[in-house]
């Protein structure tokens, strides 16, 4: 199969690109490199830029993707449809309906966890673009009846905590404000979830949010499909930087340094980055975390782990069997996020259909030795109900969810912005079209009124469109199940999927499509 892999030294991602249309294809310099540009391509940014075109950019405004193209991905599977039977109802036409797909589902061990459609949010964290947004993220999972996951350092970058001697947090407006979005509309449906990485443990805010704020749920963090090192975020002050130095973090340049300081105030770099610890992954010291976490009052503990090698993914499986985990959510490579170095999230880590295939395989070989699978979830790329389809039957039966980050982001800043444009009377044409209200703009607003009533006018827009766009997955996901014959979600299983190529057979160990039922075929066709 012919692959593009990828771009190299060009990217709307880090705001650069080349003078010309044919660049080398391995080191992405211009196949005639001119003496007097003025330097658009990466190498050329980075020199006068340095340190800055490591990220995506604007921080803050921007979450971004890897682009690059893997020999084998989900597009790579096609979804098996049949005109006989049904699985889950009587197969009657009046009763075999696709509004009639159940695709309701508990997730967790002993503790469960319902949710209306089985999909949630990446973990949500520190940066400005989770911040300024979390307000539709979480209202929005709340009404959609999905899960929220607070991502990590959220209390060691609040400006307004307070900590005891000890470094321990008393107090978090900001992970308080966090939490109550969710609970203020709770229906029974999803649950919030709060991560927990190096500096998070230090300052115990899972702890206090269990203790102070009622949350039940937390994860423990080993890493993401975007990057292969801590959490990190850009900081536009020296006090800010100088704060998060004293709170345990890494910061860069040091902001202590007087060279740097003098640098900062001369104007010559306008941002610091502050950086998350590496955790170190061990048995004992994990079992002791789960058992911890369960007697702090946690009914739900979870794992998210990368795109790491496959051992260390092995590592996560058994040490999650052992330890009576809820939930392991797999992120692989390739995912989104709101600031990761740009060439590491291209060039590093198992992309997440090979993740997910080997993770199935492993799952598979535990249970065969009677030992205890944890619900499994998969991360990185997904955004429509196709994926969703595909990633749960790939699965099954050990996949019971799908994580979604950037897909579940958009609708946040699309409401909140339709909504700013709306007051200062700016809509673009392509919405207006549509109305000049938030009845008209919304499809799914009369909805939202008859089950809230006068609360309505309290959910922020970027909350109805989450709940909009969360509503067309429901109904995508139940056409293409109900084309699969399998009305209810925990009926999907891997012969609903087909192989388009044998590398994808390969990789996945799903049937090529020239091979897929023929066995059966020709008994039909010739007995």
């Amino acid at each position: 199969m012919s692959v593009n892999p990828g771009q190299p030294n060009a990217s709307s991602a880090t705001g650069t690109r080349n003078r010309v249309s044919d660049p080398a294809p391995y080191s992405g310099i211009c196949a005639i490199c001119l003496d007097g540009c003025p330097g658009f391509c990466e190498v050329g940014k980075s020199s006068f830029r340095g340190r800055e075109v490591v990220y995506p950019g604007p921080f803050g405004k921007v979450t971004a993707g890897a682009t690059k193209k893997y020999p084998v991905d989900y597009s790579h599977l096609n979804i098996q449809g049949t005109c006989v039977g049904a699985v889950g109802v009587e197969p009657n036409p009046d009763k075999a309906t696709f509004p009639a797909v159940n695709i309701e589902r508990e997730i967790g061990k002993n503790y469960k966890i319902k949710m209306r459609i089985p999909i949630f949010t990446g973990a949500l964290g520190s940066t400005d673009i989770a911040k300024d947004n979390w307000e539709g993220l979480a209202i929005g999972a709340a009404i959609s009846g999905i899960m929220v996951v607070i991502g990590e350092n959220v209390v060691g970058m609040d400006p307004k905590a307070e900590f005891d001697k000890n470094g321990k947090v008393t107090k978090s407006p900001e992970l308080e404000r966090r939490v109550k979005c969710f609970k203020e509309w709770y229906d029974g449906y999803g649950e919030i979830i709060l991560q927990q990485n190096v500096e998070d443990t230090r300052l115990a805010s899972a702890e206090y949010a269990i203790d102070k704020l009622g949350v039940t749920c937390i994860e423990l963090k080993w890493g993401q499909g975007a990057k292969d090192i801590g959490g990190e975020v850009k900081l536009k002050s020296l006090e800010r930087a100088l704060e998060l130095k004293r709170r345990g973090y890494i910061v860069l340049p040091d902001p202590e340094d007087p060279v740097v300081q003098k640098a900062y105030k001369a104007g010559e770099f306008k941002e610091f980055e502050r950086h998350s610890r590496l955790g170190m992954v061990d048995y004992e010291s994990f079992e002791k975390s789960v058992k911890h976490y369960r007697k702090a009052g946690a009914k739900f503990v979870s794992l998210k782990t990368g795109a790491y090698r496959i051992t260390d993914l092995a590592r996560a499986l058994r040490f999650a069997s052992d330890a009576g985990i809820d939930l392991v959510t797999i992120d692989g490579a390739g995912g989104g996020t709101g600031m990761s170095p740009w060439r590491m999230m291209n060039e590093w880590g198992i992309p997440t259909i090979y993740l997910q295939a080997i993770a199935y395989n492993f799952a598979k070989q535990l249970a065969a030795k009677k030992k205890y699978v944890p619900d499994l979830a998969i991360a990185g790329g997904f955004s429509l109900e196709d994926h969703i389809f595909k990633a749960l039957a790939l699965g099954a039966p050990y996949f019971k969810a799908v994580c979604m980050g950037r897909a579940l982001m958009i609708p946040a800043f699309v409401g909140k912005n339709i909504h700013k444009w709306y007051e200062d009377g700016k809509l673009p044409a392509d919405i207006a079209k549509y109305g000049n209200s938030v009845e008209e703009i919304f499809i799914t607003t009369e909805v939202l009124k008859n089950k809230y009533g006068k609360a309505f006018k309290k959910l922020p827009w970027g909350a109805i469109a989450m709940y909009t766009f969360v509503d067309r997955l429901t109904l995508g996901l139940k056409q293409l199940m109900a084309g699969a014959r399998k009305f209810s979600i925990e009926y999907l299983d891997r012969n609903d999927i087909v192989a388009l190529t044998k590398e994808a057979s390969e990789v996945t160990g799903i049937p090529y499509v020239m091979e897929a039922d023929m066995e059966e075929a020709q008994k039909i066709l010739l007995s």
